[in-house]
């Protein structure tokens, strides 16, 4: 079956708008796994490589494993892959797309790179790769390698994504160089977001070009607050809930009932992945609706309240442009709140994009939208002056 055909089939039957990638998880093996004495070293840098059995029109897939930084400034490992195009590379090496996906789960058994279909979860790759473009996917850290990830944490996702790119320029004989858009949709929007926003400062060897960003998580609290009576919703807060608690220590049950926390527990182990994953996340929807919250506005309490906020993107370096894609019947991220951070960013100065796509929903946004965020990435790497909407 197609990725094109896999991905109607799912949203066919898909009564759950939430995030999704075809396929079931792999297995993991000890590539995912690091000593401290690995792991020091300088962001970007490669610890291991192996190829990927499953390679996409002839291009080179290789899995890394990749020096970053956590939350506390330690080192820490995250997995990826990097896609090659086939041929002999320009003057100054493939441009290269780092792409962050939607989220696939918060476990790592999750990650992208351990799934049988590992490039059908990419939109436009087949477009990409015939223009001359390589990919480097970051897995972000806790999937693939050890949790807790960090789930919906900009800063964390953001520096994964910048060091999946450095990891793709030093690798040998790929041919990569620094010229970079992002593209992310989802979660992974929210991390391009962040991505741009630390560029300069975190990654000043890497060429930010500009970034589309599919259905970004951008709001934390809004979104959070407006989604909380859908079952797509209380997915997506019962996740960040269980990461938080990890990563943060903000103990979720402050928040929700002892009752629930079984469900949330089953939730957290589901990967996105595959059309049997949602019958059982379907099924804990329904559970968290019937008891769940025990507080009216979670996203007013402490420490989640600051939380939500540090993790909320502000504006950006205005001389990155943006390409925003957006689906007009979104019921997980909310259309307002994506016109109003557009609206942030023209006011910023930044130059803005924005693509609406009428009736389509959370799950298939940068599918549709890929042809056009493939020719604007294009555009940027032909060194063309970026359009923007902020007039209007």
């Amino acid at each position: 079956m197609s990725g094109k055909i896999l991905w109607a089939v799912v949203a066919a039957l898909l009564s759950l708008d939430a995030v999704f990638l075809p396929s079931p998880a792999g297995a993991q093996t000890l590539f995912y796994q690091a000593s401290p004495k690995e792991i020091s070293g300088p962001p970007g840098s490669i610890i291991r490589t192996e190829p990927m059995s499953d390679s996409w029109f002839g291009a080179r897939t290789v899995r890394v494993l990749y020096r970053s930084v956590g939350l506390k400034g330690e080192p820490i490992a995250v997995s990826g892959a990097v896609i090659v195009p086939n041929g002999t590379p320009p003057t100054g090496g493939w441009p290269v797309v780092g792409w962050a996906h939607p989220t696939t789960g918060i476990v790592p058994r999750c990650a992208p790179t351990l799934a049988i279909f590992f490039h059908q979860q990419i939109p436009g790759l087949h477009m990409m790769l015939e223009r001359g473009f390589a990919i480097a996917a970051s897995d972000y850290p806790g999937l693939g390698t050890p949790g807790p990830h960090p789930y919906l944490v900009g800063d964390s996702e953001g520096r994964a994504v910048l060091d999946s790119i450095r990891a793709a320029h030093t690798l040998a004989d790929a041919g990569i160089g620094t010229r970079t858009v992002l593209w992310g949709h989802s979660q992974g929007g929210q991390a391009v977001l962040y991505a741009a926003k630390i560029a300069k400062s975190y990654a000043p060897d890497i060429s930010v070009l500009g970034l589309v960003a599919a259905a970004p998580a951008t709001d934390l609290g809004t979104l959070l607050r407006d989604d909380i009576t859908t079952a797509g919703g209380k997915n997506l807060l019962a996740m960040t809930l269980w990461s938080w608690q990890r990563v943060f220590g903000a103990q979720m049950s402050e928040i929700i009932v002892p009752d629930a926390v079984p469900h949330v527990d089953r939730l957290a182990n589901i990967c996105l992945e595959s059309i049997i994953d949602i019958r059982p996340r379907a099924a804990i929807g329904k559970d968290l609706s019937q008891d769940f919250l025990k507080v009216k506005d979670p996203t007013a309490l402490q420490p989640w309240k600051d939380l939500l906020a540090q993790n909320t993107i502000g504006k950006l370096p205005p001389d990155i442009p943006v390409l925003i894609a957006q689906g007009s019947v979104d019921n997980v991220v909310d259309p307002p709140v994506t016109k109003a951070y557009a609206k942030l960013l023209c006011e910023a100065g930044s130059r803005i994009e924005m693509l609406t796509y009428d009736g389509v929903g959370h799950g298939m946004i940068s599918r549709d939208a890929a042809q056009p965020s493939v020719d604007w990435i294009a555009d940027r790497f032909a060194g063309k002056s970026a359009p923007t909407d902020c007039s209007n």
